[in-house]
This record gives structure tokens, sequence and C-alpha cells, in this order.
């Protein structure tokens, strides 16, 4: 039953707001929606740690810890942003930047992403997960270029031209795997790419057709992670789509793409019982972490920023997995989390900033802690929590990164802290003199409503201070599976 409302809800959704997606109470509908969903995660999840690892229609769906810790957070996530996207998107609608018809586009669209996400993480079958990622590719393009000015559709075009390339790549992979399996399972069609049916002869498959699979699976998503030096449409897509938009694709989609990777990981290196996968995702991971970090001194535009410091996060996530164990394992997975909470916070208080401001170039933002307090303090303390300050979630997490890495990679260690340092005095210089530099606009009458913004912040805030023990046992359960224990 939960598991059909998980689905079910942004599905029904999506088709009800194609048809009144326009009307004044759309908005609340999509917010109720995705409170649907929400709750239908928890009960899941709930289930989950209940009655242990759960399947659906005959295992083409499989629920375990580390795809249901992701299934609550994207529905959380997705929940808190179309609670932030009423007030913002009723804003662009009165400034004529969208129409009635875009509106209805954008809550259909919305729920749309939503669901293609969920499907993605929660079916067993690699096939089925391929479908549900280009799925979600074609729904975002359609809400990056919401706005039709000719730097969105360009957008768009690079977003859907490469990550199509990408997802191409993936589905070879795809094809590669199902070679291997069916060797080895038998001609049993689809059942042959059911991820728990390869898992469990995984040491039987066949050694290069794996590696040659792999190969092509991170690259294809790879792309969708953004990792370097894939990452070119992911800054063009968060800066010319909807705030909100840039929120679910930095903290959501990002995740499920990582996902998808880390599933295909645990196949391949029980198959080839070598570091190959390791190092292929620690390569690329460092490789994003240093890219990003310098690029991010070029950056003049907020949200292009911010979806730089994406890049450098998916990189250090994927940095963690690439070395494995328990404790990086741990922290890649709080990473996951805190990164998705803080950063789409980042992208409420700057997509307000720059609603306000009537830009998104940094230069022309100042004082907003005097112009607008909530959305000052909102952005500053989101870009502290970013940048890993104590005693937010992501120091604890990146503190469990680098510690791993002094033992077990030393060599990449003084890279990382470079890179982290040269983000750090890149972001907060910018951050800061939007936040409390000199303004002559006047404050403004009415502050925005930015409790997404601080909810996500408390609860990163929690998360750096104390994990609580159920949550704690869900990060290990998921850690020891991805580890293959």
């Amino acid at each position: 039953m939960e598991f059909l409302a998980l689905l079910g809800t942004p599905l029904a959704g999506a088709l009800a707001l194609a048809w009144f997606g326009a009307r004044r109470r759309a908005p609340e509908a999509n917010a109720a929606l995705s409170l649907a969903t929400l709750a239908a995660a928890v009960a899941l999840t709930v289930r989950v740690f209940g009655a242990g690892n759960l399947t659906f229609f005959h295992e083409q769906f499989f629920i375990d810890p580390f795809n249901v810790f992701l299934v609550t957070l994207t529905a959380l996530v997705g929940f808190t942003t179309s609670m932030f996207s009423r007030p913002y998107m009723r804003v662009e609608l009165d400034h004529g930047r969208i129409s009635a018809g875009r509106l209805r586009l954008y809550h259909s669209m919305y729920q749309l992403f939503i669901a293609t996400m969920l499907l993605a993480l929660t079916t067993n079958n690699l096939g089925l997960m391929w479908v549900a990622m280009e799925a979600a590719t074609l729904s975002t393009v359609l809400l990056v270029t919401l706005y039709r000015t000719p730097a969105s559709l360009e957008a768009g075009w690079k977003y859907f031209i490469l990550c199509g390339v990408g997802i191409a790549q993936a589905l070879f992979g795809t094809i590669l795997l199902y070679i291997a399996a069916e060797k080895v399972l038998g001609a049993e069609g689809v059942s042959a790419l059911l991820w728990t049916h390869l898992n469990a002869v995984k040491a039987q498959l066949e050694p290069r057709v794996l590696s040659l699979a792999f190969v092509f699976l991170l690259v294809g998503y790879g792309t969708k992670v953004g990792l370097a030096p894939l990452h070119n449409w992911l800054p063009d897509a968060h800066a010319e789509g909807p705030t909100p938009i840039s929120a679910v694709l930095s903290g959501l989609l990002l995740n499920v793409a990582i996902y998808a990777v880390v599933r295909c990981k645990i196949l391949v290196e029980g198959s080839l019982h070598s570091p190959l996968p390791a190092q292929m995702l620690m390569g690329f991971g460092m490789l994003s972490v240093v890219l990003a970090s310098f690029l991010l001194w070029r950056q003049r535009d907020i949200k292009r920023l911010f979806a730089y410091s994406s890049i450098e996060h998916m990189g250090i996530i994927a940095f963690a997995f690439g070395m494995g164990g328990a404790i990086a394992n741990f922290a890649a997975l709080l990473h996951m989390t805190v990164h998705s909470l803080t950063k789409s916070a980042i992208f409420f208080a700057a997509g307000h900033a720059a609603q306000k401001s009537g830009t998104q170039i940094m230069e022309r933002i100042r004082g907003l802690v005097t112009v607008s307090p909530t959305v000052g303090w909102g952005l500053m303390l989101g870009s502290l929590a970013i940048l890993g300050m104590p005693p937010f979630g992501v120091f604890a997490s990146e503190f469990l990164i680098l510690t791993t890495a002094m033992r077990e990679q030393p060599w990449a260690t003084p890279i990382l802290l470079i890179a982290l340092g040269v983000a750090f005095a890149a972001i907060f210089g910018r951050v800061q003199s939007m936040v409390f530099g000199e303004t002559t606009v006047k404050r403004l009458p009415h502050t925005p409503a930015l409790l997404p913004v601080f909810l996500h912040l408390a609860l990163v805030l929690m998360l750096g201070l104390f994990i609580p023990p159920y949550l704690a046992e869900w990060y290990r359960a998921a850690a020891r599976m991805i580890g293959g224990g």
C-alpha cells in the first residue's frame, strides 16, 4: 500500500495538474501531493526497518536500507521545495516571467520529475532504472526551459544533448551487463537485469565484460552526476531554470545518478576483485573537486556559483564511495544527506535574493541583511554550512572523509584540503559582500517566508551535533550493503 502510494501519488498528480495546474489553488495542490508522497515514503521506511528488505510486483521493485534512505530524502526535499515554490512562482507569474500555461506545465512536470526519481530509486530492474533516468531528463528539460529566454533555451538544449549522449553510454553499459548476466542466469529476459539476481551471482559474471560495462555506466550516469569533465550542462541548467528546479536538480537528481553508479559498482567489484571501479570513481571525484573549486572564482551569477559548488561536493561523494569501507561509505551517505538539505536551502535563499534584486549577478546584490534579514541570514548560514564550518553536518561528513583519506589514500589528502580551501575563499568572499555589503535599497516591507530554508539548516545543524541512533543505524546498514556486508 505504501509503495503504491509512493509512486502513484506523484504520477496521478502530474496528470491532474496537467489539467488545472494554472488555477489559483494549484500551488497548494502541488504541495499537498508532495506531502502525501512524503508520508508514503516515511511509512515505507518504517516498514523496511521493521520487516527488512522488501520486493514488489514479482521482484521488479526492491527496497533496502540504501534506497529507502534516498527515497525519504527525495520526498522530504520535494515537499519543502514545493512549499518554497508556492510564493516564488506566484511572484514570477505576477512579474510576467511565466504565463498561466507555463505555470501549469511547471506543476505537472514537477510531479512527474519526482515520480521518475522515485522510480529510478526503487526499481530492481537496471533497464527500468535507465528508462526512469531518461524520463527524469526529459521532464527537467521542459522545466529548465520554462522561461523561454534565449539563455534558458540554450541551457535546455545543452542539458538535453549532453545528458542524452551520456545516457546512451549508460544504455550500452546496461546491454553489456545483460550479456554477462544471460550467460550465468540463462535466457530470463528482463529477469536477467534484476539487481538482486545479479548481486547473487556477481562472482560468476564475466570480469572483462563487466569492466567494460562499468566504464560506459560510469561515463553515462556520471554525466548526470555532473562529474568533471562531463559537467558542462550543470551550471547552465541551474542558472537558467526556475530556482525551485535548481534546488531539486542539485539536491536530488545528482543523488539519484550517483546512486545508480554505486549500484553498478557493487556488481562490478564483486566480479572483478580488483580496484579498477574504486580507482575510476576516486579519479573522477578528485578531478571534479579540483576543477570546480578553481572555476568558482570565475563566476558572477549566484546560481552558477552554487552549481559549481554542487560539482565539487558530488566529487567529494564519488571519491568517498571510491575509497569504500564502512567509514567512507557512511561518510558519503551522510554527505549526500547534508548536501541535499544545505544546497536546496541555499538555492531557496538565493532565489529570493535574485527575485527581490531583479538580478542574479552577485556584484549587483548588496546588503541583504539590511534589505531582508531572513534572506540575508539564510544565505549566509547556508553558505557557511556548505563550506564545512562546524558545527554543521557538512563538517562532520567532510571530516570523516578526510581522516579516512589520510589513512587509506594519503596522496589525496593535501589535494582535497587545498581544493576545499580555494572553494571556501571563493564562496565566502562573494556571499559576505552580498549579505553585509553597503546598499542604497530600502528595507523590504514584506519579508519572504523562508521556513524551508531554516528547517533544512536546522536539520543540517542537528546532524553535525547529534545523529539519532535510528538514523545512524540506517547509514550503517546502507554502508554495509554497499561494502558487500
